[in-house]
């Protein structure tokens, strides 16, 4: 049996709402977590480490850069659960904000200062209802 507590209190909290928004795109680096939800690095981190430690959450590092990635759970009914969080916040306004500045940023002539020579998310097309 799934610990649902823990997936239910990782999936609590707007600002991890938010990443697994921005990681349903597929895997991104960690550096543009900050700059799209402009928030902290070790806020960002706590975060994801919680998301990680609750198995919705797999990270690989590619040189001095960690990329983040969602992770189905092996349970079917944490599966459902997580995949219908998923469908859901698709449609907010604000998720949707955050994917198309992540989508600008990726796309853009000039990155911000932060992002020089960080390695651009390879981004899949948006889920749409």
């Amino acid at each position: 049996m799934p610990d649902l507590v823990t997936l239910f209190q990782a999936l609590s909290d707007p600002t991890r709402l938010r990443l697994l928004s921005l990681m349903a795109a597929g895997d991104v680096c960690v550096c543009y977590f900050v700059e799209i939800l402009d928030e902290t690095q070790p806020k960002i981190s706590r975060h994801l480490a919680y998301l990680r430690r609750a198995g919705l959450v797999s990270a690989r590092r590619e040189g001095k850069w960690v990329h983040y990635g969602l992770v189905k759970p092996s349970d079917p009914a944490a599966a459902a659960v997580f995949e219908t969080v998923l469908e859901v916040i698709t449609n907010d306004r604000r998720m949707q904000r955050d994917r198309a500045a992540l989508e600008k940023v990726c796309c853009a002539v000039r990155l911000p200062a932060a992002l020089q020579n960080a390695p651009k998310p390879a981004l899949v097309k948006a889920r749409t209802n």
